[in-house]
This record gives structure tokens, C-alpha cells and sequence, in this order.
């Protein structure tokens, strides 16, 4: 009998803890653009670097964010993979953003 207050108190806080929890999830919840994991998963994945950036997840940020006009600064990424990343910004872009050159 002697276990059942702290069982209770430990369920309790657990409770309490998890509705804490849900809360903040739903109140700090962050909208991620759908078209950074599409271009990240189109880019070569060597993550080598000789775009500049940290790899290719800083490359396909660089590109949604239009902080780079061109999908020919990732060196490995064959020709008509560029052609098709730029043509998904292009057509996937919000209003009045720069367009995204292959080459």
C-alpha cells in the first residue's frame, strides 16, 4: 500500500508534464516549406562542399531562399537534374521571386 501515493504522484506529474508538452508543440509549432526537403532530395546528396555551402541542405535552403539565382554552383548535380531543380522553383516560386537558372 505503501507504493501507491508515489505511483499516483508520478502519473500525475507525467499527466501534467505531457498536456505542458502538447501545448507548447502547438503554440511554437514552425510551418517548413515543403520545397526544401523536395530540393534537398534532388541535389546529389555528397554533401561535398564545393558549392560553398555546408552541404547540399545549405545549398537547397540557399536556392528556396533565393540567396542563390543558380542550381550550376552544385558541381556533381548532372545537367538535366539542374534543369529540373530550377523548372520545380521556378513553377514552385511565390509571387515576384527571382528565377532560378540552371547553369
Amino acid at each position: 500500500m505503501g507504493f501507491l501515493v508515489p505511483v499516483t504522484m508520478m502519473l500525475v506529474l507525467g499527466g501534467s508534464l505531457g498536456l505542458v508538452l502538447g501545448f507548447a508543440a502547438q503554440a511554437f509549432h514552425v510551418e517548413v516549406d515543403e520545397r526544401l526537403a523536395k530540393v534537398t532530395g534532388m541535389l546529389p546528396g555528397l554533401n561535398c562542399g564545393s558549392c560553398g555551402f555546408t552541404g547540399c541542405a545549405g545549398l537547397a535552403q540557399a536556392l528556396v531562399e533565393g540567396k542563390v539565382a543558380k542550381v550550376g554552383a552544385c558541381r556533381p548535380c548532372k545537367p538535366d537534374i539542374r534543369a529540373q531543380i530550377a523548372d520545380y522553383l521556378n513553377e514552385n516560386a511565390p509571387e515576384g521571386a527571382a528565377k532560378v537558372t540552371a547553369d
